[in-house]
């Protein structure tokens, strides 16, 4: 049975929202659980189809796990790990869960993992991953579908990567804690999930230096130093983003609560650029507002501290009733312009030119039919809708779930008229 979300537009929002734990955060903290023969409790988990996904990974790997929804809690106890393989029905899911192969190749020196899955955004090469674990020392080969990674013992060096993948990043931080020696990483993502994901393994006993820069270095410890840890996940800055853009397209005046804004300072920079009005009630409470039509602008997504391209599409939605001409240009993944012609549907004007699109601002969209490309096209088809005259029907919602938690009440508490059906009731 399909289910369908149900906007009915031109309603401003208003009250406030919190913000859940980071998706992109969380995930990569439960594989990290991994390296530790303890049990390791990990707070403010959303509650979300991706969580369970690596729960199932996790599981299968041999560990015991706990998940307390009520509590926003997992506990994951990987005294007793008894398998190295991460199996494809899980894996091909969701790209996250490839993690666990810097995981495993750390504590079990081995590890089988399916090639990963996710969003169709566009090719998500593993190949930097497999240049870090070699340099460490681990043999590599791909075999129908899957990683296969084998190493008598891990040893430190320096590892430069091409780009900075966020992916590459963790599974050699993962994978250095417990080798012999010193491992740096040059030219290393800098995004706050991997700020985060260093201080979960320092909690754990890990010895690490730099995370947040480009340069990161890593001591390695013996097993026995690694210990179980208890620990909160930072928020989730994409979903904050998300709501951000959604109280702005709507003309509303509403307030986000649990948010680190200095996650989202070039974002934030963006939208008082085309005229949104954003102050710091206190340090992790922000409040947005709009009244008027909003200006132009251009940008270019990039790695942290770069404009994400996680927020691309919801930004794109607000500049499709934004005076004038604008410029964006998507230079991570070469298919996050799926939601484009979910946008035409609603009466955008815009020209994909390679890399580029081309945004003339309209001077209303039309609520229709449209359906979720992937994640974050499915809340920028929200953000869209709820600036639209009329309906909006948005269908393909197992790629929302994948990402925010609560989301139709967390609309709702923002006095948006959102509503989820299925085909039936609809």
């Amino acid at each position: 049975m399909s289910e369908k979300l149900i906007i009915k537009g031109t309603n401003p929002a208003s009250g406030e929202v919190t913000i859940s734990g980071a998706k992109n955060s969380v995930l990569k903290l439960m594989a990290a659980s991994l390296l530790a023969k303890d049990k390791c409790i990990i707070h403010n988990v959303p509650e979300l189809t991706d969580v369970e996904i690596m729960l199932e990974v996790i599981n299968g790997l041999g560990a015991k796990t706990f998940y307390d929804k009520k509590l926003k809690k997992v506990e994951i106890d990987s005294t007793n790990l008894t398998n190295c393989i991460a199996k494809q029905e899980y894996v091909s899911k969701m790209r996250a869960s490839f993690v666990v192969l810097g995981a495993l190749v750390g504590r079990l020196k081995c590890a089988q993992v399916a090639l990963p899955g996710g969003c169709k955004i566009g090719e998500r090469r593993v190949n930097f991953h497999i240049k870090g674990l070699e340099a460490l020392g681990c043999e590599c080969e791909i075999k129908d579908g899957y990683v296969i990674a084998k190493a008598k013992k891990l040893t430190g060096t320096t590892i430069c990567f091409d780009i900075p993948s966020v992916g590459a990043t963790e599974n050699v931080m993962m994978a250095s804690v417990l080798a012999e020696g010193t491992t740096v990483i040059q030219n290393a993502a800098q995004e706050p999930e991997i700020v985060d994901l260093a201080n979960f393994l320092m909690s754990m006993g890990a010895n690490i230096e730099g995370a947040g820069t480009n340069q990161i270095v890593i001591t390695g410890v013996k097993q026995s130093d690694l210990v179980g840890t208890e620990y909160t996940t930072i928020p989730d800055r994409i979903e904050a983003g998300t709501y951000m853009s959604i109280i702005i397209a709507s003309k509303g005046h509403a307030v986000i609560k649990n948010i680190f804004p200095n996650h989202l300072t070039l974002f934030t920079g963006k939208l008082l650029e085309m005229g949104a009005n954003i102050k710091l009630i206190d340090p992790n409470t922000m409040e947005v507002s709009n009244e008027k039509r909003l200006k132009s602008m251009n940008f270019i997504t990039q790695p942290y501290p770069g404009f994400p391209t996680d927020l691309q599409a919801l930004a794109m939605a607000l500049l499709c009733c934004a005076d004038g001409i604008s410029v964006v240009t998507e230079s991570l993944y070469e298919n996050r312009f799926m939601h484009i012609p979910e946008f035409w549907k609603m009466g955008a004007n815009i020209i994909i030119n390679k890399k580029h699109a081309i945004i003339k601002g309209v001077d209303y969209l039309v609520g229709t039919q449209v359906e979720s490309t992937d994640l974050r096209a499915g809340a920028a088809l929200v953000t869209a809708a709820v600036m639209a005259r009329g309906e909006t029907e948005i269908g393909c919602l197992n790629h929302i779930d994948r990402g925010y938690e609560n989301f139709v009440e967390k609309l709702q508490g923002l006095n948006i008229d959102a509503q989820r059906i299925d085909d039936v009731e609809k």
